[in-house]
């Protein structure tokens, strides 16, 4: 029954935060408004759940910026982790599949978030062009290098769409790790528990001596920056 009166609060604070988001970018079509909504939304969401959050390295991440910040991926709580931590203005990568959602979907899409289509190339591509403009006009940027969540808490092989980004943008790559999300809300289920996330900061990565042919490499150089964190 607790598990079932918290679902309904996060439904119903994110509908009220959410309509609040869209008013709000009607009032700053640049979308910025919406951080500090998402940041009211992430704080209630944890302390209803009595989930606590750890940051680990944020005075990496100070301004002005922009980064193209590349984090793991192991629960629907990793998005109330990156709200909190990253102090910036920054919008995210997502699924398509996240923008037909009402009113979260909406307040994404008219906030500057970028959704990408997985199954279509073209729209892939279109949409890290979008992402590109992004980053060139200052905004940060975070993307799920594994493109998807981790069903037991292991990095899965990475997409190369975001390396390919950070490549055209030439801004610095951020490497985020979260721990301790997959304990609060695996994936695949609606039962949330108590605990604690961490959330790693990694040291930047230039990615300015890095070209498309050698994309591989800056895959890797950034696989085992977050490995390490992972085994810290």
């Amino acid at each position: 029954m607790a598990n079932l009166l918290r679902l309904a609060a996060i439904a119903l604070l994110t509908t009220v935060l959410g309509t609040a988001g869209i008013l709000s970018c009607l009032v700053m079509p640049n979308g910025n408004a919406v951080l500090p909504l998402a940041r009211i939304w992430a704080r209630t969401i944890l302390a209803l759940c009595h989930v606590r959050l750890r940051v680990e390295g944020g005075e990496k991440i100070g301004p002005p910026g922009p980064f193209l910040f590349l984090s793991n991926h192991q629960s629907q709580f990793d998005i109330l982790a990156v709200v909190l931590a990253i102090p910036l203005q920054f919008r995210i990568l997502a699924k398509q599949e996240l923008f037909y959602i009402p009113v979260f979907g909406w307040v994404l899409k008219l906030s500057g978030f970028v959704g990408i289509d997985r199954g279509n190339r073209e729209k892939a591509i279109r949409s890290l062009d979008r992402a590109a403009e992004r980053l060139r006009g200052g905004t940060s940027l975070l993307i799920y290098a594994e493109g998807t969540r981790s069903p037991d808490g292991s990095l899965l092989p990475f997409k190369k769409g975001g390396f390919v980004l950070a490549i055209q943008a030439g801004v610095p790559v951020v490497p985020i790790v979260i721990r301790g999300s997959r304990q609060v809300l695996p994936k695949g289920s609606l039962r949330i528990r108590s605990g604690t996330i961490i959330l790693s900061v990694g040291d930047p990565i230039d990615p300015g001596r890095y070209t498309a042919e050698t994309k591989g490499e800056l895959m890797e150089k950034v696989r085992t920056a977050m490995e390490r964190q992972l085994g810290g």
